[in-house]
């Protein structure tokens, strides 16, 4: 059993879920699963998925688009980890990730958590444009890429974590897209 189940929800987003699976092959820590739920996409990413699975846990379910807040829901009945850890598809993972949640896990009691979202060096200027969009003061205040100006911050299923027994005590995600992580991040506070 891994200590950490890997949920991502894609939706016609091939290039990004190989980005993302090749952002976890080099991370330093390796307690984890992958389980990808394929939206009811039309471009599937099964194949660049079964090439990850030979070298890692990765379990790849499809099914009907129900929107990513019920995908979510799906991945997390077949996690076996006691910790599932929300990614979207268009995430790069830096390789230090989990031992930053491990310091924080071994020294506190710690349930639930999400983390900050930036550009990464490789965005191309839309990407840079849209990473600024989000994170900037000027549209969310910077709390959603500033861990400095948290205040009412509440953890945004781009990267979200939360402990599988809470997960499931809460049921889950009860909305299915635009907002379903803020819904449930209430919920659980």
């Amino acid at each position: 059993m891994s200590l950490y189940s890997l949920i991502i929800a894609v939706y016609n987003r091939p290039k990004e879920i190989e980005e993302l699976l090749a952002s976890l092959e080099v991370v330093t820590f390796k307690d984890f699963e992958v389980i990808v739920v394929e939206d009811g996409s039309e471009w599937d990413c099964e194949t660049i998925c079964n090439q990850y699975a030979q070298k890692n846990k990765l379990t790849y379910l499809k099914k009907q688009n129900t929107g990513q807040g019920f995908s979510r829901n799906e991945g997390s009945k077949l996690a076996k980890g006691d910790y599932l850890i929300f990614f979207d598809s268009d995430c790069l993972i830096p390789p230090t990730y989990f031992e930053e949640i491990e310091e924080k896990r071994l020294h506190s009691d710690l349930v639930f958590w999400g983390g900050p979202d930036k550009a990464h060096e490789s965005f191309t200027v839309l990407q840079r444009a849209i990473s600024f969009s989000m994170t900037s003061f000027l549209t969310t205040g910077g709390i959603r890429g500033n861990k400095n100006h948290a205040g009412n911050w509440q953890p945004r299923s781009f990267n979200m974590g939360i402990k599988k027994t809470l997960f499931e005590q809460v049921g889950g995600f009860h909305q299915t897209n635009l907002g379903e992580d803020i819904e449930l991040s209430t919920r659980l506070f």
